[in-house]
């Protein structure tokens, strides 16, 4: 059995959109007036952008802990992206760090906790 897609509920998917396609490496390959896109990783992985608005109470809710994480090659990856993503109105939660047994951080996109870290076999810094 293989992973479908996964459904991610925002605010404002042309936002959703930027963000994933300008820092996480996604093409937006169907937009349906903004309420719903489909997205695509290089490794043919499958994101739907599901607006809000479509909800019957226009409300995002993700589980305590709920989040997506992207692995990087390595720190240096992970701190370029970090550096880039600094221009964005995010809201981080630390900056680039030891993580259990990698090195990443992690940021919020509206109401959505997303990780950057390297592949846990790469050497950690210091």
């Amino acid at each position: 059995m293989q992973l479908n897609h996964i459904n991610l509920v925002v605010t404002d998917v042309p936002a959703a959109i930027r963000l994933f396609e300008n820092y996480l490496g996604f093409t937006c390959i169907d937009n349906r007036r903004d309420v719903v896109a489909v997205l695509m990783s290089s490794a043919n992985f499958v994101m739907v952008l599901w607006s809000s608005t479509l909800n019957k109470t226009d409300h995002v809710a993700y589980p305590e802990n709920f989040h997506i994480g992207f692995y990087q090659e390595n720190t240096e990856s992970v701190l370029a992206l970090y550096e880039k993503l600094r221009n964005e109105n995010l809201a981080f939660e630390s900056v680039p760090k030891k993580l259990r047994n990698t090195f990443g951080f992690y940021f919020h996109f509206e109401k959505l906790l997303i990780e950057i870290s390297v592949l846990p076999q790469h050497p950690l810094p210091g």
